[in-house]
């Protein structure tokens, strides 16, 4: 089982706890990891990119000149894709781009994605994360006390408010909840902050 420190938000170690084998010392599985970001970036499309082709484009319907004795090339139309003006070839047209994948997949990729974290020692496990009020510079000196990278994610057991509104004016700071945890996240940021009940309701979820 691998072992990790458990600091508080002074960033002193108060004890070391192990981490299930199984979700968090999984072989790290990168072709599953990559079909699953590249299936969360293409559900996250919007797909309403719309252009005209020479169908739509008003306009063209005469023959700009006749077919032969100009010594030009021959025209049928002032919409065509190559004339300034005309429609576009292969235009887009508004689409859904999501897919799905196997929930078999997505719990592969989650279990990578947490293992990789604590493979690269890029895991920070707080014993408790509370403030008694909204503080933006408050968390600012945790996250200096705990050495967090310039990209933080926060994971939590619970919502909590003062912790959200101190943390959402930090440039790369991120607040999340144990059940909106998701594999693009884990991988996006350098430290994967969590607190100690946030650890233990990830083994139960993930068991």
């Amino acid at each position: 089982m691998p072992k990790v420190n458990v600091y508080n938000i002074l960033g002193e170690q108060v004890e070391e706890i192990e981490l299930k084998d199984d979700i968090f010392g999984v072989d790290v599985n990168e072709h599953v990891l990559y079909e699953v970001v590249k299936n969360q970036l293409a559900n996250k499309r919007q797909g309403t990119q719309s252009a005209k082709t020479r169908a739509e484009v008003r306009g063209g319907g005469r023959k700009p000149w006749r077919q032969k004795g100009t010594g030009r090339a021959r025209q049928g139309s002032i919409r065509a894709p190559h004339w300034v003006g005309g429609g576009v070839a292969f235009a887009p047209k508004p689409r859904d781009y999501s897919y799905k994948v196997p929930k078999k997949v997505k719990r592969l990729a989650m279990k990578s994605a947490l293992s990789s974290k604590v493979l690269n020692e890029e895991i920070i496990v707080l014993d408790e994360l509370s403030l008694e009020e909204p503080k933006t510079k408050e968390m600012a000196k945790i996250l200096a006390n705990i050495k967090a990278g310039k990209k933080a994610l926060i994971v939590m057991d619970e919502k909590d408010m003062n912790i959200i509104k101190s943390a959402r004016n930090i440039p790369n700071v991120q607040i999340s909840l144990v059940n909106t945890l998701n594999v693009y996240d884990i991988l996006n940021f350098d430290s994967f902050i969590i607190t100690k009940d946030a650890v233990r309701k990830v083994e139960e979820v993930y068991a």
